[in-house]
């Protein structure tokens, strides 16, 4: 019928984002593939042997031992945030995929799609249901 449809049911648009968020998005998107490829490790071997091969020429002396000592902190610090907040991210995503196929079965369990707010408890008596069907199916 070619009726316009209107997106204005009350639907929420999400807010805007700041510059920083776009920026972490966009780094946490690109970092995980870039720290975990062979160019990484290459470069991290050739800085180390470029380190190693300077030491002589300023005499072992303690700032060059320091300066590798304190980039390796700073960079693994920055490192495990940035993969935590992609990881993080991840994950929220994925439960949401799940959550919209445990809702598109018509006989599923609604209840049981905010699992991860459940408590310990709560989760290791379904875990003990889910093994007594799993039983009863299998025998």
């Amino acid at each position: 019928m070619g009726a316009a449809t209107n997106h204005d049911d009350g639907d929420k648009q999400p807010p805007e984002e700041g510059a920083a968020t776009r920026l972490v998005r966009s780094v946490a998107r690109v970092a995980p593939a870039l720290v975990g490829s062979q160019g990484a490790f290459l470069a991290v071997l050739a800085s180390t042997i470029a380190w190693l091969a300077l030491g002589p020429f300023v005499g072992f002396s303690d700032a060059w031992l320091l300066v590798p000592s304190a980039l390796a902190s700073i960079v693994a610090l920055l490192l495990v945030v940035l993969l935590q907040y992609s990881q993080n991210r991840d994950t929220r995503a994925l439960q949401l995929k799940l959550d919209e196929l445990i809702r598109s079965f018509g006989d599923a369990r609604t209840q049981l799609l905010r699992l991860e707010r459940m408590s310990d408890e709560e989760l290791a008596a379904l875990e003990t249901e889910f093994e007594r069907l799993s039983e009863r199916e299998d025998g």
